[in-house]
């Protein structure tokens, strides 16, 4: 087989596989996938067409499969088993109970799908691959589980949730539309109690209940939680840019380490490869000492007033160097 015959082929199965797993993709999509022409795309799809693939075209929206039509899995190579382990190794650890069961059986189809020699190399390393530290979690072993699925049904949340200064707990009900992982779990929800939006550690629900109620699917996302509590009187938002190629590696990975404890919120890649980076944080002053040795790889995008702040640092530093 040539080249391009191989190239085609492989491209035919990845199509097929992401014809399984999307509701619509269109030729223009596909093409910037695989980095070839629409043209290119139409002839493949009559190709799987031609070989008794039900392709659905779907005027104006794009390729489907037909509703109900699955092939059976195709081979993964040991390269893919591999990062599968490694998402198997990392949901244990940073997940719940639950979840960490249901990955489990998820990852014994992907074994019984691999071939023999494969299976005996991801039984090999797996050994090799560990999460030392896990998440804090909650005392209930499914709390993860249960939140996942009630933000994707809707469902209202009883909980009884423990204050951080005094351990006192109050029953909430909340309506969460999402979670996220930085030092701890956090579910974001709209509470009844309070009438507002909140962020709740999973480690300090003391009980968790799903209800039946149903509640309207909100507009509002994790990213526009976070630029609401930039908002907020008493915090300030701070944004950097971040630029891991000025520092030592070593530094970049204390960076990622740390910034949780100094009032990370959310962060995006920009085109030039840097990181742009939100915090919210309650003293400007506080913030400096964290930044002050990333020197050099941290820009100040806003306020302005934490240049100063990192001036007087840096200038003490110096000072007390050269006395």
């Amino acid at each position: 087989m040539i080249d391009s015959e191989a190239t085609r082929l492989s491209r035919l199965v990845a199509l097929l596989t992401l014809l399984q797993t999307k509701r619509t993709v269109t030729a223009a999509e596909l093409a910037e996938r695989f980095s070839v022409s629409t043209r290119t795309i139409y002839r493949d799809i009559r190709t799987l067409e031609s070989a008794g693939i039900p392709v659905v075209t779907q005027e104006g929206k794009g390729y489907a499969m037909l509703d109900g039509y699955r092939l059976p899995p195709v081979m993964f190579t040991r390269e893919e088993a591999i990062a599968l382990l490694t998402a198997e190794k990392l949901a244990s650890r940073l997940t719940d109970t639950a979840t960490a069961r249901l990955t489990g059986t998820a990852m014994d189809k992907l074994r019984a799908a691999l071939r023999h020699a494969d299976r005996d190399h991801l039984e090999t390393i797996a050994p090799y691959i560990e999460v030392m530290e896990p998440a804090s979690a909650s005392e209930q072993p499914n709390t993860y589980q249960q939140l996942v699925a009630a933000v994707t049904s809707h469902r209202v949340v009883r909980m009884g949730y423990l204050a951080a200064e005094t351990g006192e707990a109050t029953m909430r009900e909340i309506e969460p539309i999402g979670l996220y992982l930085s030092d701890h779990w956090h579910v974001v929800a709209y509470c009844r109690l309070r009438q507002a939006f909140r962020n709740f550690r999973l480690d300090r629900i003391s009980s968790l209940a799903i209800s039946d109620e149903l509640f309207p699917a909100r507009p509002e996302t994790l990213q526009q939680y976070w630029a609401q509590e930039a908002k907020r009187t008493d915090q300030e938002k701070v944004v950097i840019h971040f630029d891991p190629s000025k520092i030592l590696p070593a530094q970049v990975q204390h960076f990622h380490d740390t910034k949780h404890r100094y009032g990370w919120a959310h962060e995006q890649t920009l085109a030039d490869g840097n990181l742009e980076v939100l915090l919210l944080v309650g003293s400007l002053t506080y913030l400096a000492t964290w930044l002050l040795p990333f020197a050099g790889a941290v820009k100040i995008i806003e306020p302005e007033s934490l240049v100063g702040h990192l001036s007087r640092l840096a200038k003490k530093a110096y000072d007390a160097f050269n006395s």
